[in-house]
């Protein structure tokens, strides 16, 4: 029965899950067991998602090697830099329409967030440095954060064998949030009663209004912010390129709603294009986690709203700081479907919000998330393609030989054939 159930469809399982908690919440408001649901999703994720984050971070530190011929540098600097630049704009956008969100069991206003530098800098070094079990346990997300990548650098001084047990480890743990994910459709149905039952549909609302946001930042964030970034590393127009990415990645990604999933597609892209394979076939599959600005956005838009709902005045020190921090933390988001939410909570800890309010956040998140997780996993998917291809065009025009993008994609369209034998004898002038 479980296996015919995953074969649906978990969007459509998902527009059920809503579908049903709204009518049972109309239907019958008083039957409160039913918000059960919902609590026990939101605790499952509560209990995984710190565990996850340590491991994910730790094993993608661990995991990369060195001494490969590819065009890693460019990649590497295209990922990082798009995710921030994302951050930005979701700050940006975040100033310029202040969401509030309708919580279950309304919060008020929470202690005002800390002005000063310095006191933001001390508090963020003390949280950071705590102890690392104690951090998994009490969802300590700065610590977590601190003492992945502390471990992860010292992983890599080990065997083979050693880092290849932390990833499968990373794996399994993966799997297990991805098990809870499945569920997601019942908490769903819990959540949307309780929230109907106690605000009435005025919360649904807002709800609409935080989707308009997030959806309209990662579009301009594709078609304005990455443009311009592959313009400024190829010299050549940006759009032939960046359609054709939201086609052949952005498109199938939106479906899935899994960056993990849309990697075969990716390379299938990769190879249409002729880029060099041992550049994409590691610049691809670290896409996954590395290249997060649909993962960004979401982490900051969603945070700085629940900042405003409990009335924490937020200063340019402390967005500033959140867009580094977000960028950091959305390179270890999973490839799952809904991975980015349960990074919620690390961000949301930089302006004192309690893990409780925060996974109520992350449960807004998920009931959103038909249309939100869709569009940034397409946003995530398609630019590492994008970047993928662009770091190698860059390259390629730095050493004499430039590519016309152009007629690359026109040719990746009808002839990827002969794309591939014109780019690797590019690539081979290009080493």
């Amino acid at each position: 029965m479980f296996a015919k159930y995953k074969k649906v469809s978990l969007i459509l399982r998902i527009l059920i899950g809503l579908l049903v908690g709204a009518a049972l919440a109309v239907v019958v408001p008083s039957w409160s067991v039913i918000g059960i649901l919902g609590t026990l999703f939101v605790g499952a994720l509560k209990g995984i998602a710190p565990v996850m984050v340590f491991f994910l971070i730790m094993s993608a530190i661990s995991a990369y090697q060195q001494g490969a011929k590819n065009h890693f540098g460019s990649v590497i600097v295209m990922y990082l830099g798009a995710t921030l630049l994302s951050a930005f704009a979701a700050v940006v956008a975040s100033f310029l329409f202040k969401v509030h969100l309708v919580l279950p069991k309304s919060v008020h206003v929470a202690a005002a967030a800390p002005k000063s530098l310095t006191k933001v800098i001390s508090d963020l070094l003390t949280n950071a440095v705590g102890n690392p079990l104690a951090a998994i346990v009490n969802a300590n997300y700065l610590s977590i954060l601190f003492w992945a990548l502390m471990i992860g650098f010292a992983l890599r001084l080990t065997s083979p064998a050693t880092r290849k047990v932390i990833t499968e480890i990373s794996g399994a743990i993966t799997s297990v949030a991805q098990l809870v994910i499945e569920f997601a459709p019942f908490g769903i149905t819990g959540l949307i009663y309780t929230t109907i039952s106690e605000t009435g549909f005025a919360g649904i609302a807002h709800y609409g209004q935080l989707v308009l946001l997030l959806v309209g930042t990662m579009a301009f964030v594709y078609l304005v912010v990455y443009p311009l970034m592959v313009w400024a590393m190829t010299h050549q127009n940006p759009y032939p390129l960046t359609f054709w990415t939201l086609k052949v990645s952005g498109i199938p990604a939106f479906f899935t709603r899994s960056s993990a999933v849309n990697i075969p597609i990716n390379l299938q892209a990769c190879r249409d294009l002729g880029l060099n394979e041992e550049s994409y076939s590691v610049s691809i599959p670290l896409g996954g986690s590395a290249n997060s600005g649909g993962a960004a956005i979401t982490v900051t838009v969603m945070t700085l709203a629940a900042a405003y709902t409990m009335g924490i005045h937020v200063s340019f020190i402390l967005a500033f700081i959140l867009c580094f921090l977000t960028a950091l933390a959305a390179t270890g988001a999973s490839g799952i479907a809904g991975g980015s939410l349960l990074i919620i909570p690390m961000a949301a800890s930089l302006f004192g919000i309690s893990n409780d309010i925060a996974m109520q956040v992350v449960g807004i998140g998920f009931i959103i998330g038909v249309i939100q997780d869709s569009v940034e996993t397409a946003v995530n998917s398609a630019s590492d393609l994008l970047f993928t291809a662009t770091a190698e065009y860059r390259d390629a025009r730095r050493s004499g030989h430039p590519v016309d993008i152009a007629a690359a994609v026109r040719a990746a369209t009808g002839k990827p054939a002969k794309v591939a034998k014109a780019a690797s004898q590019t690539i081979e002038v290009s080493d």
